[in-house]
């Protein structure tokens, strides 16, 4: 069994950190040309083009707005002006804004929902749009084009505090799986990846004094993740090893959605 995207060409959303940013690193490193989308952050995705490309790779970075449906089409545009094509999307960018649900404003429940869920569908039907034109002429992956959402666990997991994100994420779960029921005949791949505590920025805090050990109790496996097991996941999706995998998340959270505080009975 060989692992490789040499030829095919990836666009990864939100990937000037964290997760995103393991993600091209990832997809880089198994030959593929790589698409470094950031929104606010234009340096270290341009490092990380910078890094791919002084490592015998092929990068570049692009910014837009997930959430801007002008920003989606355009990004998509100038990538396929830089590359000619697209082959995989990992729709990953995400973000937070959190507080109790009876504090929470319609302004930071809307700009998670439009960035975490309404993205993703922007970007999706984008590369099915690309796929479809390129039909199967690309001859690179045994798939005609490869699309991988980012979820969370909390698809599954309720997140007091946190409403919005969790209903952005089972919101995730299922564009993911009507997509993939929708489409998976045209050889179009749809799947998603769901994390657990992974060491990124986004949940730094969360991990300070104390903090990482409430952290473990709330994971079976014994270990908070690194943003490279995900990325893993996401390079192994985007492989033929994955071939006859098709409407599915794969949980990448070292046990935390076998509800761990039942291990004992509850």
């Amino acid at each position: 069994m060989n692992l490789s995207l040499t030829h095919q060409i990836a666009l990864v959303t939100g990937a000037s950190s964290g997760l995103g940013y393991a993600c091209a690193e990832g997809l880089a490193a198994a030959g593929a040309s790589v698409v470094v989308n950031y929104n606010s952050h234009a340096e270290p995705a341009e490092a990380l083009a910078a890094q791919i490309r002084q490592q015998g790779g092929q990068a570049i970075a692009l910014g837009g707005d997930v959430s801007n449906e002008e920003d989606v089409e355009r990004l998509f545009e100038q990538t396929i002006a830089e590359f000619g094509a697209l082959d995989i999307l990992v729709a990953n960018s995400g973000l937070q804004k959190d507080s109790p649900i009876g504090e929470m404003t319609l302004a930071d429940w809307n700009k998670v929902i439009e960035v975490n869920l309404t993205g993703q569908f922007l970007c999706a039907r984008a590369a099915l749009r690309q796929f479809r034109k390129q039909g199967t002429q690309r001859n690179v992956s045994r798939a005609i084009g490869k699309i991988i959402h980012m979820s969370s666990v909390h698809q599954v997991i309720p997140w007091g505090g946190h409403v919005n994100y969790a209903s952005s994420k089972g919101g995730v779960d299922m564009l993911m799986r009507s997509i993939a029921q929708e489409i998976g005949g045209e050889k179009i791949r749809v799947n998603s990846v769901a994390p657990g505590a992974i060491a990124t920025p986004i949940n730094a805090s969360s991990r300070e004094g104390e903090g990482t050990n409430k952290i473990l109790k709330l994971v079976p496996y014994g270990r908070i993740g690194d943003p490279v097991d995900v990325a893993n996941a996401v390079v192994w999706l985007a492989s033929d090893l994955s071939d006859y995998v098709h409407g599915t998340t794969l949980f990448v959270d070292g046990g935390m959605s076998l509800y761990p505080g039942f291990q004992d009975n509850g």
